[in-house]
């Protein structure tokens, strides 16, 4: 041991204790913070099925592989990290013993390998990521890229360690082999051997490297630690639990069911609800659960909730990863605030520090305490205290302006791309409750929506008498629940759109007459429904949709009085009543078997109930609601409809799981939209790029908004006005009703007895983005 190893190893080891107690005393403190959100018992079990879904989501990389380029980078990175912190703390030894390594594992072949394969695989990761964060950079893509409003400062800063501590690796390998250290096989140092052929024989060289290796690490370890606000560092410690403690047990992402209105970490009873004692959403920060403080420290900026989000993507100031980044930058700014005990009532006074000692400690990230006279705040960080005094919502210095607010659509895609499982829709709609049910403030329109929720029982506020309006000049009958099921299997479920919108009632009578045909007994509510609230839900008025789905509940319980769950069948056609029926009224005692009419269509042309016997020959492109795709993976179905009427499907380029939403979820319907490019727009400029004859969708909101949408387009002579919007049960019945036309079948073409059931029922069709049909897939990193 020399003066070189002394030297170097008498600075690691000093500098390590101060690093490393710095970071434990930070972890301490994130304890400390993250407890400050409210309880919330709900994420506490069940210990397998989570675990499982940890297991699972950490060493397959599922949710990080929806980018396909990025995936596998992050997983060598992500490994290189776990398993070869053991090559760090092997650099304490390394830089006064040269030839040190661990007892046992250093004298095996498959341990060198391990170690040599994390080294180069943390090399080729990272500089895939920095070649992926500089193709992506948005001083080229501007707003199009998903890094738009990152902290590139911290990841560059990332960048650089993760590197030196891959070439650490390699290095301090490729000098011990320099020294012939041990007689390792070629095959387990296939780089590091190599390399150390060409190095001199020097144990200062492998001190050398071993002290650069853990000089990155301590420089990281004291910069995370002064920075709680870096995501970007912090998630490799955060996001196991972020993960685990997600709030479906078994792995779903959170949508769906929005989460229940809760206060104090019990879910609230409004009827018994004391607006003194409990809070009604989130309005401070505080309000948030712990997991949402815990959503907040895990954000890694990585932006692909972002590039997803149909409002970013169309010039509205909504960014779901902004959004996040700022509650997290004001939580950890009030936090000291908070500790010390701080708390303000409604009209912005303080309450909580009143007659209390100094506080002490309360500082988060360092900074000086009050400099005013007053007692109760010394001791405080400064800015801690003019933080706690913002709103948490305002378009005058408040944390989140009401127009990013009120952008979001509730379309989902931001969870669904999310890698670390935050919950961006179930904080927004906390958000919306308290601004609607305390504070009042909110979009005009919503008001007449309200309104007409209350009084009509449909936000149209058409009258309940008119909802069987669609049935006239139907040439059967549709029956109408007279008190008694007897035979009849489902519940047709209108909804009010179906009801009362001239477009979607299309669909209605549509589906009414397939099941006709199909000789399906069922029966509807006719003046007896109501809205299921879900527009009232996503609005933030959670008091109108528990009156709603109080009172629909009531009403479908009385109708199927007598049978069990699995006989309670409802099918509904439109995505958000589908969505609220099965997954929110079970919180209400609703527990009902509910089928949304592609799926049961579907079902019945398989079993042969329903038959196309006309092919419908025209492209035809699909576009998948957000309530029925990604809220509820029914992805299947309709495009199996589409394809039993012969019609060649067209995908767009954001299908499936990464639709483009329609603009018109989370009552955004019902809202104008001011700013940036109409989402609709967007949404059949896509469809437009496939060269379809029509546009098909499953969920009558979707339909009228991409109606809409088509219409502006064909007046400024932008789409062909033969270009129609239908719903999947329109093309599947004009397929069943409509005379065979054998001029336009070619000669010796199949007929379609000659069909095999395969291709009728869809199982032998070929997924059209295998075929080249239509517009290329989007590029995942974009």
């Amino acid at each position: 041991m020399g003066a070189v190893q002394l030297t170097l190893g008498g600075i690691a080891v000093l500098l390590g204790v101060v690093a490393w107690g710095m970071f434990f005393a930070t972890i301490a403190r994130f304890v400390r913070v993250i407890r400050l959100g409210q309880p919330d018992s709900t994420r506490n079990g069940p210990f397998i099925p989570r675990m499982k879904t940890l297991i699972k989501e950490f060493a397959a990389h599922t949710r990080m592989n929806k980018v396909k380029s990025v995936g596998p980078a992050h997983w060598l990175v992500m490994w290189g990290f776990l398993i070869g912190s053991l090559a760090l703390f092997e650099a304490y030894g390394e830089v006064f013993v040269p030839t040190w390594g661990w007892p046992i594992l250093d004298d095996w072949s498959l341990f060198q390998l391990l170690m040599e394969l994390l080294g180069v695989g943390t090399i080729v990761g990272i500089l895939v990521l920095i070649w992926v964060r500089q193709k992506n950079h948005p001083r080229r893509a501007d707003r199009q890229s998903r890094f738009q409003g990152s902290n590139f400062k911290w990841a560059y800063f990332i960048e650089a360690v993760v590197l030196i501590e891959g070439i650490g690796i390699i290095g301090v390998r490729a000098a011990k082999s320099a020294l012939n250290v041990h007689e390792t096989p070629i095959w387990a140092a296939f780089v590091s051997h190599p390399i150390g052929e060409l190095l001199p024989a020097s144990p200062n060289l492998v001190s050398v490297f071993a002290f650069v290796k853990l000089m990155s690490a301590t420089i990281w370890l004291i910069v995370i630690a002064r920075t709680m606000t870096m995501g970007i560092a912090w998630h490799r410690f955060s996001a196991f639990f972020n993960i685990y403690f997600k709030r479906e047990a078994d792995g779903g992402v959170a949508l769906g069911a929005l989460k229940p209105m809760m206060s104090n970490g019990k879910v609230l009873d409004l009827e018994e609800a004391d607006p003194d004692e409990d809070t009604f959403g989130v309005g401070k920060i505080e309000d948030f659960s712990w997991k949402g403080w815990l959503d907040f420290s895990t954000c890694t900026e990585c932006g692909r909730c972002q590039s997803q989000c149909p409002a970013w993507n169309t010039g509205k100031p909504l960014s779901p990863k902004l959004l996040i980044t700022q509650l997290r930058d004001h939580a950890y700014a009030k936090a000291p605030y908070l500790l010390a005990g701080g708390k303000r009532d409604m009209a912005g006074d303080e309450v909580g520090l009143t007659n209390k000692p100094a506080a002490q400690g309360a500082s988060v990230e360092g900074g000086g305490g009050a400099g005013s006279g007053d007692d109760m705040y010394a001791g405080i960080d400064v800015l801690a205290i003019a933080e706690s005094q913002k709103a948490l919502i305002g378009d005058d210095g408040g944390v989140i302006d009401p127009e990013v607010l009120w952008s979001c659509t509730s379309c989902g895609a931001c969870v669904e791309q999310c890698p670390v499982d935050i919950e961006h829709v179930d904080h927004i709609v906390d958000m919306r409750r308290y601004q609607v049910m305390i504070e009042s403030a909110f979009p005009s329109e919503l008001n007449g929506m309200f309104k007409n929720l209350e009084n009509k029982g449909n936000p149209w506020g058409q009258n309940a008498k008119d909802r069987l309006a669609w049935t006239e000049d139907l040439d059967f009958e549709v029956p109408v629940f007279d008190g008694d099921l007897g035979d009849t299997e489902y519940l047709f479920w209108v909804g009010c759109a179906g009801a009362f919108e001239d477009r979607a009632k299309k669909t209605t009578r549509a589906v009414a007459e397939l099941l006709h045909i199909a000789g399906v007994k069922y029966t509807v509510l006719g003046s007896e429904e109501s809205c299921t609230g879900d527009p009232a839900r996503r609005a933030g008025n959670e008091f109108l949709f528990q009156m709603l789905a109080q009172q629909n509940v009531e009403i479908l319980n009385s109708v199927f009085e007598g049978r069990e769950r699995k006989a309670r069948k409802v099918v509904v056609t439109c995505a958000h009543c589908f969505n609220t029926l099965a997954n929110e009224y079970p919180e209400l005692g609703g527990q009902f078997d509910v089928v949304h009419h592609t799926q049961l269509l579907n079902r019945l042309v398989r079993e042969k109930h329903l038959t196309p016997v006309a092919p419908v020959a025209e492209d035809v492109t699909y576009h998948d609601p957000c309530y029925l795709g990604r809220h509820n993976k029914v992805y299947d179905a309709p495009r199996e409809l589409v394809g039993a009427t012969g019609a060649t499907l067209r995908e767009m380029p954001r299908h499936g799981d990464r639709s483009m939403c329609c603009g018109a979820g989370g009552a955004r319907m019902w809202m104008e939209e001011k700013i940036g490019k109409r989402i609709n727009v967007e949404r059949v400029d896509e469809a437009l790029g496939t060269a379809p004859s029509k546009i098909a969708t499953g969920c009558p909101f979707c339909k009228v908004m991409l109606n809409d949408g088509l219409t502006a387009r064909q007046s400024d002579g932008q789409a062909s006005e033969k270009v129609e919007i239908v719903d999947v049960a329109q093309l599947l019945l004009t397929a069943v009703k409509r005379k065979p036309e054998p001029q336009l079948v070619p000669a010796g073409a199949p007929s379609l007895d000659s069909v095999s059931d395969a291709e009728l029922d869809g199982e032998a069709d070929v997924p059209t983005d295998e075929t080249g049909t239509g517009t290329p897939l989007p590029k995942e990193d974009k």
